[in-house]
């Protein structure tokens, strides 16, 4: 017999709630978001820029975070340089023609990326064959990188220089505490850099 779908309503908040708190007592996990924030508002202080890339839900939580960047999170404020490396169909489409899909990030990160940029690279699996070569080619240019992944053992997160790990093994609830922790990154950020008080 199928679930009632009132159960299943409560099943995925209860889990979504279960997720943040172990967020909340994850002492390394706060530590990394207030790292993050302090990386990328390094480099937007030195005329530096955010790429950020990652598949699917992960490329839509890419361009959330650049739309927080370069419009706005909680007041008027100048834009700052935040690019999502997952919205030219001409470039993404052309790369992976021309090069394979494994290089849709990583030629971009060449092409527009300069030392002291930040990479933020995201994938729940921390195993995306795109998203781990495009870190390489950040890390040849001396761009700090940065990973948003969960808590399984992949090579995403020892390969950043900074790393944001879900306490989760499921996609959802990554993504969920992904986007979350970046509103904070965002805030810390956009006060940091222009004042204004903080919203609740």
């Amino acid at each position: 017999m199928s679930e009632h779908p009132l159960n299943t309503v409560k099943r995925h908040l209860a889990a979504s709630r279960d997720v943040v708190a172990a967020a909340l007592a994850d002492a390394p996990f706060l530590d990394s978001i207030i790292a993050i924030a302090w990386a990328v508002e390094k480099s937007l202080r030195a005329g530096g820029k955010v790429m950020l890339a990652g598949n699917g839900g992960s490329a839509a939580d890419a361009q959330h975070i650049a739309g927080e960047l370069v419009a706005r999170l909680n007041f008027d404020r100048a834009p700052v340089a935040g690019l999502a490396l997952t919205t030219d169909t001409s470039v993404l489409t052309a790369i992976g023609n021309d090069y394979g899909y494994e290089e849709v990030f990583s030629r971009q990160v060449r092409g527009l990326g300069r030392a002291g940029d930040v990479f933020v690279a995201i994938s729940t699996s921390g195993r995306s064959p795109n998203i781990l070569k495009a870190v390489e080619a950040a890390k040849a240019m001396n761009i700090t990188t940065v990973a948003f992944t969960g808590n399984a053992n992949a090579p995403l997160a020892s390969l950043c220089d900074l790393a944001l790990r879900a306490p989760s093994p499921a996609t959802p609830l990554i993504q969920q505490i992904h986007i979350t922790a970046a509103h904070a990154i965002c805030e810390i950020v956009e006060t940091n850099l222009f004042g204004g008080a903080r919203q609740s």
